[in-house]
């Protein structure tokens, strides 16, 4: 292990280290400067309450990374490592429906309380499913037996269903759609034929639509609380609900707008000021268009950006298949939360409560999405290492 790490080290990515510490330190400035009036008019804390806990969040945020970034992901198909894993998960989303809590306006039970600490299992489930799935159809392209889809799909969809079902259940759609989005995009990279990939797909996605249509049926009243249905008219047109379910949507619009080009300056918020709700979480972006203006607006989507493309552009160079659809679903979950948050916040489509990766405060997500950029990183000295090998 020792050689190993030793070997590696030597392939380290700064690059992509670098983005993601600018990331994470990026956010934790904007969470400080779009907090303070909140923490003290909402909840009564501290002015740095947000501050100080995300900065707990981090210390366990970058050895995390550290630890998986020398892992070797290889073990990821150990029979024993997949086990723990896909129980652990489905026990933690389970967990939320009886001992778990939310928040009314998010209209989402999401959150269980362990050892005094707020952890989202849905959370776990964005990476755990790209671990699993990519384990799995690795060990069916090294048996040979990838394009024989009934022996393929078995475990891996019903495991899929079972965790979208959960989640959905909670009732969280942005986070499931992640999960599913993340499932197909390991498939498309596993390396299966035209044929079988278009059968296979076909199939996760009849399956989680009949899943998600069960959900409904059953949980409607649930799902479709009033939060959400005025989310949904809100989306269609914000400014005839601006004072009720569109008034963070609409209050994010003018954010946005009067950070023009250059910005008011940090810490020159105006609608952190009370009239957004919540500015340090899922509509942080707002706040950074409006201290920073575009300048702000580069600095997230071109940080999350080069680490999309950093992890398809290894996709591509990977000869091992598990590496490919590890790099793969990394960089397609990274990349379609973005989408979610950032299309939520501009109305391209509705608000979800999906968090900015790596700037919005949060500990489960900060925390679960630098393991995700540690296996990445991991991917990419593996590969580094391989080359000079065979040079």
């Amino acid at each position: 292990m020792q050689k190993y790490r030793k070997q590696f080290i030597r392939n380290f990515d700064f690059p992509l280290f670098f983005v993601y510490l600018a990331l994470i330190l990026f956010g934790l400035v904007m969470i400080y400067s779009s907090s303070l009036v909140w923490a003290v008019g909402r909840y009564g804390f501290e002015p740095d309450h947000f501050f100080k806990k995300q900065v707990q969040n981090l210390i366990l945020s970058v050895p995390a990374f550290l630890f998986f970034a020398f892992f070797p992901y290889k073990n990821y198909k150990r029979k024993n490592i997949m086990i723990a894993s896909v129980v652990g998960m489905i026990g933690l989303l389970l967990a939320v429906h009886f001992f778990g809590y939310g928040k009314e306006q998010l209209g989402a039970q999401s959150w269980i309380r362990v050892a005094g600490v707020n952890i989202q299992p849905s959370e776990f489930a964005k990476i755990i499913i790209l671990i699993y799935f990519s384990s799995v159809f690795a060990k069916k392209y090294e048996n040979g037996t990838l394009q024989n889809i009934r022996e393929s799909v078995g475990p891996p969809i019903i495991i899929l269903l079972i965790v979208v079902g959960l989640v959905m259940s909670e009732t969280d759609m942005g986070t499931s759609f992640i999960i599913v989005v993340g499932a197909l995009s390991v498939i498309a990279a596993s390396g299966i034929n035209h044929k079988g990939a278009f059968k296979l797909l076909s199939i996760v996605t009849v399956s989680a639509v009949a899943v998600g249509s069960i959900v409904l049926f059953f949980l409607w009243d649930t799902v479709m609380t009033g939060s959400r249905k005025g989310r949904i008219l809100s989306y269609l047109n914000p400014f005839d609900y601006a004072s009720g379910s569109g008034f963070q949507i609409v209050n994010g619009y003018i954010a946005i707008g009067s950070g023009g080009v250059t910005g008011n300056g940090l810490g020159d918020s105006v609608q952190k000021m009370g009239y957004l709700p919540e500015p340090h979480t899922d509509v942080i972006m707002a706040v950074i268009s409006e201290e920073l203006g575009i300048f702000g607006g580069i600095i997230v989507i071109g940080g999350l950006g080069f680490i999309v493309i950093r992890a398809l552009t290894l996709a591509i160079k990977a000869k091992d298949p598990q590496a490919r659809m590890l790099a793969t679903g990394i960089g397609s979950v990274i990349g379609i939360q973005t989408f979610v948050n950032l299309g939520g916040l501009m109305g391209i489509i509705p608000l979800t409560g999906v968090p900015l990766p790596f700037i919005s405060y949060g500990g489960t997500s900060v925390i679960l999405m630098s393991i995700a950029v540690g296996i990445l990183m991991n991917v990419s000295m593996f590969i580094k290492y391989e080359k000079k090998k065979t040079t």
